[in-house]
């Protein structure tokens, strides 16, 4: 059996030598922290080589849609200073708040000043299904469609940017309340209607 001879003093590096190249190790990872790591993850570009190299425009768009979702998350639970304009039409069928397996058309609208948000909820029994569809009037808007009850905290059913309209069957996996959150982004106002038909207890605006 063979056994690797141990290097002799002459051969290990020297303690000047270690450190010269602890101090170049140390001045690479600075370089792409600067040049790299920064532009791509923050948007952040002292040197501009970042927004040559198309890093910079990608970390940009990271901080963009997290100061998005982190808006989106304290709007839908910090109760708004003033209600945005609401109007609702109420099916006949809406007065049998029982009877969960008649169907039930409803349309609510909603108006939302620029950087307002709002929230209708359909309270529906597990397995559920509705069919709707929501157009605006004066430009496009964020939304994310989920739900919650007082097991679930949060599932998300889909999200969008910057829409004018959203249809669709939206079948509820629990029991709880099942909607959508929409926020006005643009310079004007901008008039949100949602239609609804199915099999649900009750429409309301929660936010």
């Amino acid at each position: 059996m063979y056994n690797t001879d141990l290097p002799n003093r002459a051969e290990l590096p020297s303690s000047r030598q270690l450190l010269r190249s602890t101090v170049i190790a140390l001045a690479i990872a600075a370089v792409l922290l600067v040049t790299v790591v920064l532009p791509a993850e923050y948007g952040v570009d002292p040197t501009r080589i970042g927004r040559v190299l198309g890093l910079t425009q990608m970390g940009e768009t990271k901080m963009a849609l997290a100061r998005e979702a982190e808006q989106d998350r304290a709007a839908a639970t910090a109760a708004p200073v003033q209600q945005p304009a609401v109007t609702f039409s109420p099916s006949p069928q809406a007065q049998n708040t029982e009877n969960l397996s008649a169907p039930r058309t409803d349309e609510i609208s909603v108006t939302l000043k620029p950087g307002e948000g709002a929230e209708v909820k359909l309270e529906m029994s597990k397995g559920a299904k509705v069919s709707y569809e929501w157009t605006t009037a004066g430009g496009p808007v964020n939304h994310d469609t989920h739900g919650d009850s007082p097991e679930v905290d949060y599932h998300g059913y889909g999200k969008g940017q910057q829409l004018e309209r959203d249809a669709g069957e939206l079948t509820a996996v629990f029991d709880g309340k099942h909607g959508w959150f929409w926020r006005n982004r643009g310079r004007a106002d901008v008039t949100v209607t949602l239609k609804t038909n199915g099999a649900y207890r009750s429409i309301k605006r929660v936010m």
